[in-house]
């Protein structure tokens, strides 16, 4: 059963402007550490940060309290599976947003599909409750 939706979309210049007023003060606030590193491979740094960032907005949007009520940026980590598939790893208050929305007898998954096409990204998020084997 599906518990939230969220989509966020997200224009890399403006991440670009950020980085460059800001720098790690914004990338420190916003990007777990696994985040950060990968996006620092990239040949467009600020492509991999937008699709991260639009993934954080409609994360927080699926799970229906925005950036309030104890849930923070660095709560939502994008990882990639073993598949390469891109899921959220969630930490802090979203963890436990994520609890409180997840119904007993159900596993939470987020499944997360992540696109661009320069300079904008989007992200969408789905939260489904899949119920555990008896």
């Amino acid at each position: 059963m599906i518990l939230g939706i969220g989509s966020d979309l997200c224009d890399a210049r403006r991440i670009a402007k950020t980085i460059e007023r800001h720098g790690d003060r914004f990338l420190n606030r916003i990007f777990t550490p696994m985040e950060r590193a990968k996006a620092e491979r990239r040949a467009n740094k600020a492509e991999t940060y937008a699709k991260r960032f639009a993934a954080k907005e409609a994360c927080a949007k699926a799970l229906g309290t925005g950036f309030r009520r104890g849930v923070f940026w660095r709560d939502m980590g994008v990882v990639n599976m073993p598949s390469g598939r891109p899921t959220m790893k969630l930490t802090g208050g979203a963890l436990e947003r994520l609890k409180a929305i997840t119904p007993p007898g159900c596993d939470a998954q987020i499944d997360l599909s992540l696109t661009d096409e320069g300079p904008m990204a989007q992200a969408i998020v789905i939260i489904s409750g899949v119920w555990l084997q008896p």
